[in-house]
């Protein structure tokens, strides 16, 4: 069993920066975290001087349809390249999200082809599925959604094993309310998005078992204004008063107005907000080049910027996700909210550890963890990743 040690280090922890600290890992494993002075006759197979940069868990992204010139949706060979792109920007695990229209019988074929994938990089962590059971389709083409039915929702479980399916809906698809106890099953989080649902919609989802809403305040519109003067209610308002609930945004500057991650954070506490990134296919490439996303192009205007639907889609230069990867994310939290570092990292791997129920072992540099690590640069650049104690990235 091979063994890891990363001395000289940072850690970024849930609650602040533990200085000249060295980490032992074993079969993939945290075995021990301490002061580096007490690890300096310890032996292992890779032993690295962190050189007082910051060490910090691996982070997590629940929400990913592409990356690089690859997209979830073109099947399992391209998903089996994302795994090994993404230790680059520091994640080491992710839900590839489904998001293209396909008849319900091409369901078990495609999912079961992604659940067989065994491939080098950042761990799946399950499949999410953006549909098809959405009210608002956004930039999902709408023959992507269809009909309420158990049966398919069963199918779907059933055809993404060993991985939990995960399922986003709006609250307000007519016959949700009787899918959310099954998506839920065994522990299972279900997600809201795409919805222009009012309250009692929403609050009717989150009893049935709704527990995240994802790329919140992106295709959550406001209510229309019925009395003069009078500020309506809806999703949104229901979402951030009730603590069953957590959330996360795309914060690339664009997507969504920085206060209201700001907000968030004020009514969800530290443990109950998550950066993702929604990235499609071209995020971390140059910009300029046009990709195809269903049957439409997008293109992004700068690195890390939204992708924007070209002149062959239903809406030229509306939002279609993002060229946004999570450790440009983590950046800018900091940059962006004014969080220090231990929260901006909170965001990325223990809070969407926490959403997926592996806060057990997943987003944290503490003992009996899993070594999943990124070590990141004064500038908080992407030095090196380890996935399971291996290495998956290392800067040239």
């Amino acid at each position: 069993m091979s063994k890891l040690l990363i001395r000289n280090a940072t850690i970024v922890s849930l609650d602040g920066l533990l200085e000249g600290h060295a980490v032992l890992c074993e079969a993939g494993k945290i075995i021990r975290v301490a002061p580096s002075s007490q690890l300096v006759r310890e032996r292992a197979d890779e032993v690295v001087d962190a050189a007082g940069c910051y060490l910090a868990p691996g982070f997590i992204d629940l929400h990913l349809h592409g990356t690089g010139p690859f997209l979830v949706d073109n099947g399992s060979p391209d998903v089996e390249e994302i795994c090994k792109l993404l230790p680059r920007y520091g994640v080491t695990g992710f839900l590839p999200t489904v998001a293209a229209p396909r008849p319900p019988s091409e369901d078990k074929r495609f999912i079961s082809s992604l659940s067989g994938i065994r491939s080098p990089g950042a761990e799946i962590l399950g499949f999410h599925f953006e549909g098809p059971f959405l009210s608002l389709t956004g930039a999902i083409p709408p023959e992507a959604l269809s009909a309420a039915d158990p049966e398919r929702v069963r199918q779907m479980i059933e055809s993404s094993r060993p991985y939990p399916a995960i399922f986003s809906i709006s609250p307000e698809f007519a016959g949700v309310l009787d899918l959310i106890p099954i998506m839920a099953q065994n522990g299972t989080p279900v997600f809201m998005t795409h919805t222009a649902a009012n309250v009692e919609q929403t609050q009717a989802a989150i009893d049935a078992g709704v527990r995240h809403a994802t790329h919140f305040y992106d295709v959550f519109p406001s209510p229309p204004v019925t009395e003069p003067g009078a500020r309506p209610c809806g999703a949104v308002e229901a979402v951030l008063a009730d603590p069953r609930v957590s959330v996360d945004f795309i914060l690339d500057g664009e997507h969504v107005q920085p206060v209201a991650l700001k907000m968030a954070l004020q009514c969800k506490g530290p443990a109950g907000v998550c950066l993702i990134t929604d990235a499609n296919i071209g995020a971390g490439l140059p910009p300029g080049k046009k990709f195809r996303f269903g049957t439409y192009d997008v293109v992004f205007a700068y690195e890390g910027g939204p992708a924007r639907i070209t002149d062959n889609g239903p809406l030229p230069g509306g939002l279609a996700g993002s060229g946004l990867t999570l450790d440009a994310a983590v950046r800018n939290a900091v940059r962006l909210l004014g969080v220090g570092l231990p929260q901006a990292v909170r965001m990325a791997s223990a809070n969407p550890a926490r959403v997926l129920h592996l806060e057990g072992s997943k987003g944290r540099v503490g003992e009996g963890f899993d070594a999943d690590f990124v070590l990141l640069s004064k500038e908080l650049r992407v030095k090196k990743t380890w996935v399971g104690g291996e290495p998956r990235f290392a800067m040239e």
